[in-house]
C-alpha cells in the first residue's frame, strides 16, 4: 500500500518514513504544500498523511482540493496544533483523522490500519483470500491453506499487491511504482529476486502454483478456482 507524506520537518518525516517502511508500506514524501497537491493529483494512493502548516500551501487547503476533486483516499492530519478547534476544524475541511505531535509510530500505525480497514476496496474485510491463499491485512501475516509463511515486509507487501490484482498481470514498472519507490533503476533485478523469492515460499511443496512469469509482460497471480 502507498502512503502520501506532505510534511516539512524532516526529523518527523524520516522518522514516519522509516516506521511504515519496516511496517511495509511504500511512502511518497513531499516536503511543501504546492508539491504535495501535485503528487495528490497526479498519483494514486491508498492513505494521506498531511501536516497543517506547511511552506507555499497548507495541509487544509490540500484536503479541501482532495475532497473538491473527489480523490478518494483516507487524511490524517498530523499536527503541533493541538487545541479542539483546530481539531474540529480540520475533520470539517475533510480529514478522516487528526494526531498531534508528539505521538507515538505504534499509535500512527494503529490510526492508519483502521483508516483502510474502512476504506478503499476492503471497507468489510480485513483480509485479503485467493484460493486457498489468505493474507491478514492488520496482523500483516500470510498463510496457504494450514502454513504459515514467513515473509519480509516488502515481500508481503508485493504479495498484497500481486493479490489485489489477481488474475491480471502486472508490470516490472508498475510493480515497483506500488511496492518500491519511484526512483529505483529500471535496470535493476530486485523485482525478479523477491518474485523468486516469494515463489519459493508461496508455492514450494503445493501442486497449484500461483505465481507466474509472463514474458515479456510481467507477473500475475493465478486464481486456480476461476
Amino acid at each position: 500500500m502507498k502512503i502520501l507524506l506532505i510534511e516539512d520537518d524532516l526529523t518527523i518525516a524520516n522518522f514516519v518514513i522509516n516506521g511504515m517502511k519496516q511496517a511495509g508500506f511504500v511512502v511518497e514524501h513531499a516536503e511543501e504544500g504546492r508539491k504535495g497537491w501535485q503528487l495528490a493529483q497526479n498519483n494514486s494512493y491508498d492513505l494521506g498523511i498531511f501536516d497543517i502548516m506547511l511552506p507555499n500551501l497548507n495541509g487544509l487547503e490540500i484536503i479541501k482540493r482532495v475532497r473538491e476533486n473527489k480523490i478518494e483516499m483516507p487524511i490524517i492530519i498530523l499536527s503541533a496544533k493541538r487545541s479542539l478547534d483546530d481539531k474540529v476544524r480540520g475533520l470539517q475541511d475533510g480529514a478522516d483523522d487528526y494526531l498531534t505531535k508528539p505521538f507515538s509510530f505504534s499509535e500512527l500505525l494503529a490510526r492508519v490500519q483502521a483508516l483502510l480497514r474502512r476504506s478503499n476496496h476492503d471497507t468489510q474485510s480485513t483480509s485479503l483470500t485467493v484460493g486457498e491463499l489468505t493474507i491478514d491485512l492488520l496482523a500483516r501475516t500470510a498463510h496457504r491453506q494450514d502454513k504459515k509463511i514467513d515473509l519480509q515486509p516488502k515481500e508481503l507487501a508485493l504479495l498484497e499487491y500481486l493479490m489485489r490484482n489477481v488474475n491480471h498481470v502486472v508490470s516490472k514498472i508498475m510493480i515497483m511504482e506500488r511496492v518500491w519507490d519511484y526512483n529505483f533503476d529500471p535496470q535493476t533485478n530486485i523485482v525478479e529476486a523477491r518474485i523468486s523469492n516469494l515463489r519459493n515460499k508461496i508455492d514450494k511443496g503445493f501442486e497449484q502454483q500461483l505465481i507466474h512469469t509472463v514474458r515479456g509482460l510481467g507477473y500475475v497471480l493465478k486464481d486456480h478456482n476461476d
